[in-house]
């Protein structure tokens, strides 16, 4: 039993090794790792609401009724 935690826990030690080389999945995340950063948000240009594809909001648009 003692071999098998002592094996754990060298094992979570080696994957918190590779964890900080931040080479691994650095492709994935979409984010610069180094500045820490995420980008900013779109926001609406007429009203200033958060909005997912960066155009006008669905308030903002004309004709559509939301």
């Amino acid at each position: 039993m003692l071999k098998i935690v002592t094996l754990f826990l060298i094992g979570i030690a080696v994957l918190a090794m590779f964890g900080k080389l931040h080479w691994l999945g650095r492709s994935r995340i979409g984010r610069d790792r180094k500045s820490g950063a995420l980008p900013k948000p779109k926001t609406c240009p007429e009203c200033g609401r958060m909005n997912l594809r960066g155009g006008p909001c669905r308030a903002c648009r004309k004709g559509d009724d939301g």
